[in-house]
Protein backbone atom coordinates (compact mmCIF):
# COMPACT_ATOMS: atom_id res chain seq x y z
CA UNK A 1 0.00 0.00 0.00
CA UNK A 2 2.57 2.63 1.04
CA UNK A 3 6.30 2.94 1.54
CA UNK A 4 6.90 4.22 5.05
CA UNK A 5 10.14 5.44 6.61
CA UNK A 6 10.02 5.07 10.38
CA UNK A 7 12.50 6.98 12.56
CA UNK A 8 12.26 5.88 16.20
CA UNK A 9 15.17 5.65 18.64
CA UNK A 10 13.51 3.15 21.00
CA UNK A 11 14.26 -0.21 19.38
CA UNK A 12 11.34 -2.14 20.91
CA UNK A 13 8.89 0.63 19.95
CA UNK A 14 10.40 0.76 16.45
CA UNK A 15 9.91 -3.02 15.98
CA UNK A 16 6.38 -2.84 17.41
CA UNK A 17 5.32 0.02 15.11
CA UNK A 18 7.00 -1.49 12.05
CA UNK A 19 5.29 -4.84 12.62
CA UNK A 20 1.85 -3.21 12.95
CA UNK A 21 2.35 -1.28 9.71
CA UNK A 22 3.78 -4.28 7.85
CA UNK A 23 0.84 -6.44 8.97
CA UNK A 24 -1.42 -3.85 7.31
CA UNK A 25 0.45 -4.35 4.02
CA UNK A 26 2.85 -1.39 4.10
CA UNK A 27 6.55 -1.56 3.30
CA UNK A 28 8.48 -0.18 6.28
CA UNK A 29 12.14 0.84 6.46
CA UNK A 30 13.19 1.92 9.95
CA UNK A 31 16.09 3.73 11.56
CA UNK A 32 17.06 4.59 15.13
CA UNK A 33 18.75 7.91 14.34
CA UNK A 34 17.37 11.00 12.68
CA UNK A 35 20.41 11.59 10.46
CA UNK A 36 20.17 8.02 9.08
CA UNK A 37 16.51 8.52 8.18
CA UNK A 38 17.31 11.91 6.63
CA UNK A 39 20.03 10.34 4.48
CA UNK A 40 17.74 7.53 3.38
CA UNK A 41 14.97 9.95 2.36
CA UNK A 42 17.40 11.87 0.19
CA UNK A 43 18.25 8.66 -1.70
CA UNK A 44 14.91 6.85 -1.91
CA UNK A 45 11.21 7.66 -2.33
CA UNK A 46 8.71 7.17 0.50
CA UNK A 47 5.06 8.06 0.85
CA UNK A 48 5.22 8.80 4.57
CA UNK A 49 7.89 9.62 7.13
CA UNK A 50 6.86 8.75 10.68
CA UNK A 51 9.39 10.25 13.06
CA UNK A 52 9.87 10.79 16.74
CA UNK A 53 10.87 14.28 17.84
CA UNK A 54 13.53 13.27 20.36
CA UNK A 55 16.18 11.39 18.35
CA UNK A 56 19.95 11.00 18.61
CA UNK A 57 22.21 12.81 16.12
CA UNK A 58 19.39 14.86 14.52
CA UNK A 59 16.03 15.46 16.17
CA UNK A 60 12.77 15.16 14.27
CA UNK A 61 12.17 18.91 14.09
CA UNK A 62 15.57 19.55 12.53
CA UNK A 63 15.12 16.66 10.08
CA UNK A 64 11.68 17.92 9.07
CA UNK A 65 12.98 21.45 8.44
CA UNK A 66 15.82 20.13 6.27
CA UNK A 67 13.56 17.77 4.33
CA UNK A 68 11.03 20.50 3.55
CA UNK A 69 13.79 22.43 1.78
CA UNK A 70 14.29 19.60 -0.74
CA UNK A 71 11.84 20.08 -3.65
CA UNK A 72 11.86 16.38 -4.60
CA UNK A 73 10.46 15.52 -1.15
CA UNK A 74 7.54 17.95 -1.25
CA UNK A 75 5.08 15.08 -1.76
CA UNK A 76 6.37 13.08 1.22
CA UNK A 77 3.94 13.18 4.13
CA UNK A 78 5.83 13.96 7.34
CA UNK A 79 4.12 12.92 10.55
CA UNK A 80 5.49 13.17 14.06
CA UNK A 81 4.82 10.11 16.20
CA UNK A 82 6.01 11.09 19.64
CA UNK A 83 5.31 11.06 23.36
CA UNK A 84 5.76 14.85 23.40
CA UNK A 85 2.18 16.05 23.59
CA UNK A 86 2.74 19.61 24.82
CA UNK A 87 1.26 22.40 22.76
CA UNK A 88 4.64 24.01 22.09
CA UNK A 89 6.05 20.72 20.73
CA UNK A 90 3.09 20.33 18.39
CA UNK A 91 3.35 23.94 17.22
CA UNK A 92 7.10 23.49 16.62
CA UNK A 93 6.36 20.33 14.60
CA UNK A 94 3.79 22.01 12.39
CA UNK A 95 5.98 25.11 12.01
CA UNK A 96 8.83 22.86 10.85
CA UNK A 97 6.60 21.55 8.06
CA UNK A 98 4.92 18.46 9.50
CA UNK A 99 1.65 17.34 7.97
CA UNK A 100 0.35 15.65 11.11
CA UNK A 101 1.23 15.00 14.74
CA UNK A 102 0.37 11.78 16.58
CA UNK A 103 1.04 11.30 20.29
CA UNK A 104 2.15 8.01 21.81
CA UNK A 105 1.12 5.68 23.18
CA UNK A 106 -1.01 4.66 20.24
CA UNK A 107 -2.77 1.39 19.53
CA UNK A 108 -1.69 -0.42 16.35
CA UNK A 109 -5.16 -0.31 14.77
CA UNK A 110 -5.40 3.42 15.38
CA UNK A 111 -1.94 3.98 13.85
CA UNK A 112 -2.83 1.93 10.77
CA UNK A 113 -6.12 3.85 10.39
CA UNK A 114 -4.30 7.18 10.78
CA UNK A 115 -1.77 6.22 8.10
CA UNK A 116 -4.60 5.13 5.80
CA UNK A 117 -6.34 8.47 6.38
CA UNK A 118 -3.17 10.45 5.67
CA UNK A 119 -2.61 8.57 2.43
CA UNK A 120 -6.20 9.09 1.35
CA UNK A 121 -6.09 12.81 2.14
CA UNK A 122 -2.81 13.50 0.38
CA UNK A 123 -3.60 11.33 -2.66
CA UNK A 124 -6.86 13.28 -3.07
CA UNK A 125 -4.91 16.55 -2.96
CA UNK A 126 -2.54 15.32 -5.68
CA UNK A 127 -5.48 14.62 -7.95
CA UNK A 128 -6.86 18.17 -7.76
CA UNK A 129 -5.96 20.80 -10.31
CA UNK A 130 -2.56 22.46 -9.91
CA UNK A 131 -3.59 26.08 -10.64
CA UNK A 132 -6.77 27.58 -9.20
CA UNK A 133 -8.04 31.04 -10.12
CA UNK A 134 -10.49 33.04 -8.00
CA UNK A 135 -10.98 36.54 -9.33
CA UNK A 136 -7.54 38.16 -9.16
CA UNK A 137 -6.18 35.40 -6.88
CA UNK A 138 -4.08 32.62 -8.43
CA UNK A 139 -3.11 29.58 -6.36
CA UNK A 140 -0.34 27.44 -7.82
CA UNK A 141 -0.47 24.17 -5.87
CA UNK A 142 2.61 22.70 -7.53
CA UNK A 143 4.89 25.61 -6.58
CA UNK A 144 3.10 26.58 -3.32
CA UNK A 145 2.61 30.14 -4.55
CA UNK A 146 -0.29 32.55 -4.18
CA UNK A 147 -0.62 35.68 -6.28
CA UNK A 148 -3.05 38.51 -5.72
CA UNK A 149 -2.86 40.48 -8.93
CA UNK A 150 0.88 40.76 -9.52
CA UNK A 151 1.83 40.53 -5.84
CA UNK A 152 2.99 37.17 -4.47
CA UNK A 153 2.07 36.05 -0.95
CA UNK A 154 3.75 33.47 1.23
CA UNK A 155 1.62 31.44 3.64
CA UNK A 156 2.59 28.67 6.06
CA UNK A 157 2.00 25.22 4.53
CA UNK A 158 -1.17 24.40 6.48
CA UNK A 159 -2.75 27.77 5.69
CA UNK A 160 -1.82 27.37 2.02
CA UNK A 161 -3.35 23.88 1.91
CA UNK A 162 -6.52 25.07 3.64
CA UNK A 163 -6.93 28.00 1.24
CA UNK A 164 -6.30 25.81 -1.82
CA UNK A 165 -8.73 23.16 -0.54
CA UNK A 166 -11.49 25.73 -0.02
CA UNK A 167 -10.77 27.31 -3.39
CA UNK A 168 -10.77 23.95 -5.20
CA UNK A 169 -14.26 23.04 -3.95
CA UNK A 170 -16.38 26.15 -4.50
CA UNK A 171 -20.04 25.69 -3.87
CA UNK A 172 -19.54 22.80 -1.42
CA UNK A 173 -18.47 24.91 1.53
CA UNK A 174 -18.50 28.50 0.30
CA UNK A 175 -19.30 30.35 -2.88
CA UNK A 176 -16.25 31.72 -4.69
CA UNK A 177 -17.08 35.29 -3.66
CA UNK A 178 -17.39 34.18 0.01
CA UNK A 179 -13.86 32.78 -0.14
CA UNK A 180 -12.55 36.02 -1.64
CA UNK A 181 -14.30 38.09 1.04
CA UNK A 182 -13.11 35.89 3.93
CA UNK A 183 -9.50 35.61 2.76
CA UNK A 184 -8.90 39.14 1.54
Amino acid sequence: MARILLAEDDESMRRFLAKALENAGHEVISFGKGDEAHGCLKQDVFDILLTDIVMPEMDGIEACEKLRKIPELSETVITFLTARGEDYSQVAGFDAGADDYITKPIKPKVLVSKVKSLLRRFKAQEETEEIIKLGNITINREEYKISVGKEEMVLPRKEFELLSLLASKPGKVFKREDILDRVW
